[in-house]
């Protein structure tokens, strides 16, 4: 399978291939392209009724004298309506609307759908010019003909034809091109025909076919073409394909030609153009669509079937219908999750080919499942036959599956380390194809693509990390090599870095690896045997683990990712199927990949058979509907030949593949021998065989078909993944061992040799009927992938692949069956419940036959359109559609007059509310008012008292500064006068006895010009001064609060120095006070005992005087006397001294204090004079305090010589030293 480079974000540009240029011919005539893709459902191309009798020639209107056989049933008149409702079409309505590039409808019908009016086919101009319409040639690498007799010979299209000249017509060239070519001349059964190059040939006029009028050239739907031939088919693909539209309807199937390159047809506008039906041109969006209104219309699962050849674009396809269902269904999240499943898968899945650089070498199966809502609840994935050889061969030119290469590009440099990872072409395994890149795509981007997808499915780190060490094993597997040990060809392991790494990523020891690799144990009776390889055994070994590891890999990621779209709790039941499998492959050597590839192809082209062939003729029988039967080629015999049991492929293959000595030789012998009977089979020399598939012959080469039936893992492999620490390969081998144990025995086969008693072509059949049954289970639609050349270019159309392709998938046989039968039918009840309403007349109470039946004439629908069944109607094509326009506008009608009603009803009760919020409002509004006018009033009249009492203050301010500069100027002008008189003392007392005489009368005095004027002056000068003056004041206030500021920092200083001072001085008073009172105490205590000692020596004056004078104490106390006053005359001077001091202290501190203000001026610095002061007082202090203590000692050397007379007096410095002064 292919992914097609269309515009998704993740396609990739084509690739920059230089190709010869195709020849240009002349076109038709250029013509405003009115494409009958929607041509109304009225509109005939023949006068005649399509129910005329069978030997009746077709009247085509033309002056071309095309004549049809006569026993061939008339082909008549085609409705080109659009889509029909019915189980094959891809949209419900007749009429759709176009999109600006392509053409527009044909006029010709009136406003009623089921106007009976019919149109005749165009005349084609008698005259055309010679060379026109150009149709690409044939490519040098041709497709394997197939005999096109099988093809045409059902054809009435391509009957014998009676040319006239000047008219065009179809001739097959010897390349086997088809060209249009003009009839110069025809005389009996030849004609000469001139080419569209200029070239002029001789046919035969029977080989002649005839061509379609112009303007059915690029009809979006191959049922509108009035020919339908293969060349007719032919051009119009490639006229639509060339203006890159590239999808075109073949009836109930969507025929998809990949372009190779981006188109401008998808994404969010699309989208929604597509859901709200505002573009009905084909599409996979339309496919998408149909599929889920369908499901939620009918209840019915349906399917998306897609197929085609590998490059033909189906991947891409199935990832637009994925992207379409999910914009449609989105909203849980769930399908983010979905979408990004698609970068895993096909990193894991897909692989460059030489065909096709994205080809899926798997097939899988997308289950998407809705909830009742149509909304998307979970979803699962089925995968098929994955190509496992690839992951150990690769031919030359292709690559490996794309995960090992972004695993070697993109993994980070601490994943590198732990895996030892090199690059790609370190690696035996990739580089044996010697392909390392695909153009346009970055590897390393695209590993990181793929571990946030990962992250987005729930895939945990740890996991994540355990996967890319299984990758990394694989690759390092085909690094392990062997050395031979003896003569036999044994081998065993060589302990290199590949063995060692392989051991390490898979968690087991070395030695268990060598031993797995090189020896195998057989069981023989009861006894267990280790045999040694040979070279050729232990490469096999190896391979198997290696393709063992990656397939149980792939499977567990899809087990994972199932896990992740788990749907539980909200499994409805109705689900929409993508399949997404390999296409019809034939290449120059077939095995047994193609085999199965081919075989699901026949069984899907079965299912398409029966649904849109045998099942269609067979449902009119039963029906009782009067139709010619049509034939068609069936691929039952095909079938039988791979299916048929004992003799069958499949069953001889697995015949084969149980004996221990069967070869590739033995089973192409017993082919040969047991089917060259059958229609589908021939043997050929050697090892090959042909089998006939419906899409042609395909020559199957033996080699490696046994070996690969078989795919052995021998127990010995199983067992080391068992026994290996790592979780993943315990669990690979768990599930291993589960298979083996529910297989069926086998006793051809030794015990222990293998894991899998199931081959690979039986579990395929079986995964093969399953899907057929589920696919039966649904609704189909078909979508046929084209693929126009085998060099991935784009605009390069290649007549022969395409015309090969559409044989291959039937297209050619849907449009003809489609066009001769009745593609729409429905039940009776079905009919009636869906339609009934738009009868006039009540009918309740009759069945549904007799409702259809009424409705069919109550809108005119003529009685060949239709025919009436047992138990369904059946319609020719565009008749539903038409009912469905009408019912869909009925709909309408009745929805705008029930809106319309309710409209009533809601304006008239919004109506009836609104009066009431509009009283409540201007209730409330009011009371608002009258509070806030209120608030206002008392504001304005404080306002008023405010401004009042401001204005009282300005003009009282501005009446005493005019006052005072009045007097001010007064004063001035009478000292003024008073200065100037006061030298003519005369004058003024003669000035104050004029005053005095005149009695106090009032007398001005007449002033001269220049005292006024010098008066003046002097005013102005005074004003002028008073500026100045305080201009300076205001700065002098500037400087003043910056001293004020200053001075309360040095007032804070200061405050702190005066208390610590003021402490200090306390304590020195203190000290020095108690050092008074003690010595007042001492000298009143001397005195008194001088007193008594006085008074004692005049009483015995007379008797002791003589003894006194001479005496001895008298004279110590004289001395004490003295030497006490010495005592008190210093301490005074102390004190003195100490408030002399203090004094002069406290007045350099206030000085400093008022230099610092700025209240004195002193060119000194006080911060410099204040650390000086501070220096004077500790100085002072110091001595102080020294004189202090002498002082002390003297007095306390007093004390002593008076110890005996002064025992009980306190001492005085004992007090001193607790006062702590010092």
């Amino acid at each position: 399978m292919a992914s097609v480079r269309m515009s998704s974000p993740r396609t990739r540009e084509p690739k920059k291939t230089t190709r010869p240029e195709r020849p240009k011919v002349k076109p038709r005539t250029p013509i405003s392209l009115q494409s009958v893709k929607s041509l109304p459902h009225d509109f005939r191309f023949t006068s005649g009724s399509p129910s005329a009798s069978e030997d009746k020639k077709v009247d085509s209107g033309s002056k071309l004298a095309v004549l049809i056989e006569n026993d061939e049933k008339e082909k008549g008149a085609e409705d080109a309506t659009g889509e029909e409702d019915s189980p094959y079409s891809s949209k419900a309505s007749s009429r759709e609307e176009r999109p600006p590039e392509e053409a527009t409808d044909v006029e010709g019908n009136d406003d009623s759908p089921y106007s009976s009016k019919t149109n005749s086919r165009e005349e084609r101009p008698d005259e055309e010019e010679k060379g026109e319409v150009i149709m690409s040639k044939l490519s040098t690498s041709r497709m394997p003909q197939i005999s096109p007799s099988r093809f045409e010979s059902n054809w009435g299209d391509t009957s014998s034809y009676v040319a006239k000249k000047k008219h065009q017509a179809w001739c097959q060239l010897s390349n086997g091109d088809w060209a249009l070519g003009t009839i110069l001349s025809s005389s009996g059964s030849e004609s000469v025909i001139s080419l569209p190059h200029g070239g002029v040939i001789s046919l035969n006029t029977e080989t002649l076919l005839p061509s379609n009028p112009e303007i059915l050239d690029g009809v979006d739907d191959l049922m509108q073409l009035s020919y339908l031939n293969e060349p007719s088919v032919l051009y119009n693909l490639q006229f639509r394909y060339s203006r890159d539209m590239i999808y075109t309807r073949a009836g109930p199937v969507l025929v998809a030609i990949n372009p190779f390159k981006e188109v401008n047809l998808y994404g969010n506008e699309y989208i929604e153009a597509y859901k709200h039906k505002s573009m009905n041109s084909p599409h996979v969006y339309v496919i998408a669509d149909t599929a889920i209104r369908e499901m939620i219309r009918d209840e019915v699962n349906q399917s998306i079937i897609i197929s085609g050849e590998s490059g033909a674009g189906k991947t891409e396809t199935a990832k637009i219908a994925m992207q379409y269902l999910a914009a449609l269904g989105g909203g849980s999240g769930i399908e983010y999750e979905i979408l990004q499943t698609n970068p895993i898968l096909e990193a894991f899945g897909n692989a460059r080919t030489l065909r096709n650089d994205n080809s899926s070498r798997f097939g899988k199966l997308i289950e998407i499942h809705f909830s009742v809502t149509g909304k998307i609840s979970g979803a699962s994935i089925q995968t098929f036959l994955l190509e496992k050889s690839r992951v150990v061969q690769c031919a030359v030119g292709e690559r490996s599956y794309h995960i090992f290469y972004h695993l070697c590009a993109g993994a980070p440099q601490s994943l590198r380390t732990k895996l030892n990872l090199r690059k790609a072409d370190e690696y035996k395994y990739l580089k044996q194809s010697n392909c390392y890149t695909i153009s346009s795509v970055d590897d390393a981007e695209r590993f990181h693509v793929v571990k946030k997808a990962m992250d987005v499915v729930h895939i945990s780190k740890e996991d994540q990390e355990s996967v890319f060490a299984m990758l990394a094993a694989v690759l390092w597997l085909g690094n392990i090599s062997f050395t031979v040990i003896d003569n036999e060809n044994h081998v065993e392991v060589v302990a290199d870095e590949g063995a060692q790494t392989v051991a390490k990523l898979i968690g087991c020891t070395l030695s268990e690896l060598k031993l797995a690799l090189s020896t195998r144990k057989m069981k023989v009776g009861n006894d267990n045997i280790v045999q040694k390889l040979t070279l050729s055994q232990a490469i096999d070994t190896r391979d198997a683990l290696a393709k063992s590891l990656y397939a149980s890999l792939f499977e567990w990621l899809v087990e994972q990712i199932n896990k992740s779209l788990g749907i539980g709790k909200r499994r409805t039941g109705r689900s929409i199927s993508i399949l997404d499998i390999y296409g019809f492959e034939s290449f120059d050597k077939n095995s047994f990949e193609q085999f199965c590839i081919n075989y699901a192809n026949e069984r899907l082209q079965q299912h398409f058979n029966r649904h849109l062939f045998k099942l269609e003729q067979e449902e009119y029988i039963q029906d009782g509907i009067d139709w010619a039967k049509v034939d068609f080629e069936d691929n039952q015999d095909c079938l039988n030949l791979f299916e048929k049991k004992p003799l069958g492929l499949l069953s001889l293959l697995d015949e084969e593949s149980t004996f221990p000595n069967g070869t590739d030789l033995t089973f192409a012998n017993k082919l040969k021998q047991h089917l060259n009977s059958s229609p589908c089979f021939r043997g050929e020399r050697g090892k090959a065989f042909t089998v006939h598939h419906y899409a042609g012959e395909v020559v199957y080469d033996t080699t490696g078909f046994l070996e690969k039936n078989r795919d052995l893992l021998h127990m010995d492999s199983i067992q080391l993944l068992a026994s290996c620490t790592c979780h993943l390969p315990q669990a690979f081998a768990s599930k291993m061992l589960f298979q083996s144990e529910n297989a069926a025995s086998n006793p051809y086969r030794s015990g222990g040799a293998d894991s899998q008693k199931l081959s690979v072509a039986s579990k395929f059949k079986g995964q093969l009927f399953q899907l057929m049954q589920r696919l039966g289970n649904t609704t189909p639609h078909f979508i046929r992938c084209i693929k126009p050349n085998n060099s991935q270019l784009p605009e390069t159309y290649e007549q022969g692949l395409v015309l090969q392709q559409l044989r291959c998938c039937g297209v050619l046989e849907v449009v003809r069956i489609s066009r001769s039968g009745y593609p729409t039918r429905m039940s009776h009840q079905k009919f009636a419940r869906r339609y009934g309403f738009l009868l006039l007349e009540n009918v309740a109470s009759r069945d549904p036959l007799s409702v259809s039946v009424a409705i069919l004439q109550q809108f005119n629908i003529l009685p060949e359109m239709y025919q009436v069944g047992y138990t369904k109607l059946f319609f020719r094509t565009g008749q539903i559609g038409a009912l469905e326009d009408t019912r869909n506008r009925t709909l309408h009608g009745i929805l705008r007059v029930q809106s319309c009603f309710r409209g009533h009803q809601a304006r008239r009760y919004v109506k009836e509310r609104k009066k009431g919020i509009v009283a409540l409002q201007s209730f409330i509004r009011g009371e608002k008012t009258r509070q806030t006018y209120v608030v206002l009033l008392q504001r304005h009249r404080a306002a008023i008292v405010l401004q009042r009492n401001m204005r009282c203050r300005s003009v009282r301010r501005d009446f005493v500064s005019v006052r005072n500069a009045s007097i001010v100027i007064q004063s001035v002008i009478r000292g003024w006068l008073v200065r100037r008189c006061s030298g003519n003392i005369s004058l003024l007392n003669a000035t104050e006895y004029i005053g005095v005489t005149k009695g106090g009368e009032s007398e001005q005095v007449s002033v001269k010009a220049t005292v006024l004027a010098e008066l003046q002056r002097r005013i102005l000068k005074a004003e002028a001064a008073l500026r100045d003056k305080e201009e300076e004041n205001d700065i002098l206030h500037q400087r003043l609060q910056q001293y004020e500021s200053r001075w309360s920092e040095y007032e804070q200083k200061m405050r702190s120095m005066e208390e610590v001072w003021q402490k200090q001085m306390m304590s020195l008073q203190s000290s020095l006070s108690v050092a008074k009172k003690s010595l007042a105490i001492d000298d009143v205590e001397r005195s008194s005992d001088a007193s008594v000692d006085h008074s004692w020596g005049s009483a015995e004056h007379v008797r002791t005087k003589g003894r006194e004078e001479n005496g001895t104490p008298r004279l110590v106390s004289r001395v004490l006397d003295r030497e006490m006053s010495a005592g008190l005359s210093v301490i005074s001077r102390l004190a003195e001294e100490f408030d002399q001091r203090t004094q002069v202290f406290a007045d350099d501190a206030k000085f400093l204090v008022e230099v610092k203000s700025g209240q004195s001026d002193a060119s000194l610095n006080p911060d410099k004079e204040l650390r000086r002061l501070k220096q004077n007082f500790e100085l002072w202090k110091k001595d102080f305090s020294s004189r202090l203590r002498e002082t002390k000692v003297i007095i306390n050397k007093l004390g002593t010589d008076d110890a005996g007379s002064d025992k009980g007096k306190r001492k005085w410095w004992v007090r001193l030293n607790s006062a702590r002064i010092i």
